[in-house]
């Protein structure tokens, strides 16, 4: 079984649309091995986003994560990883697929909804940015 870290952004959180979301996971047969209503302080956000550190966009990225709570998870299943990013679709809302949680509940680019591991290291990486070491 593979795991991923899936996270509703602040903006979902903002809309009350953490139930809805979580919901559809668990529809798709997702395990819900581990979930927190976390507040990410500027320095967790950093490291969480170290990847895109070089680019134009890091600093807006921080400061819209630390905007207001997230929900992380960590979600368990055959291909987690692809499932999960299929399932929230393309990172502009306007380019996702019907249907998709980006497209339903995404208002731009940034604010997209939700986040999802791309890849096995990332995951791993991820997870324990935001839970802590194994």
């Amino acid at each position: 079984m593979e795991k991923t870290l899936f996270m509703v952004k602040p903006d979902a959180v903002a809309r009350g649309l953490v139930g809805e979301i979580v919901a559809a996971m668990e529809r798709e047969g997702f395990i819900i091995e581990r979930l927190e209503l976390q507040h990410f302080e500027r320095a967790k956000a950093e490291t969480f986003y170290d990847v895109h550190r070089d680019k134009p966009f890091f600093g807006s990225l921080v400061e819209y994560v630390t905007s207001g709570p997230v929900v992380a998870m960590v979600l368990g299943g055959d291909a987690a990883i692809t499932r999960v990013r299929e399932l929230m679709g393309a990172t502009d809302p306007a380019q996702a697929a019907a249907g998709t949680i980006r497209r339903k509940y995404g208002e731009s680019i940034e604010r997209n909804a939700v986040h999802g591991s791309d890849s096995p290291t990332s995951a791993a990486y991820e997870i324990a940015v935001v839970f802590g070491a194994p």
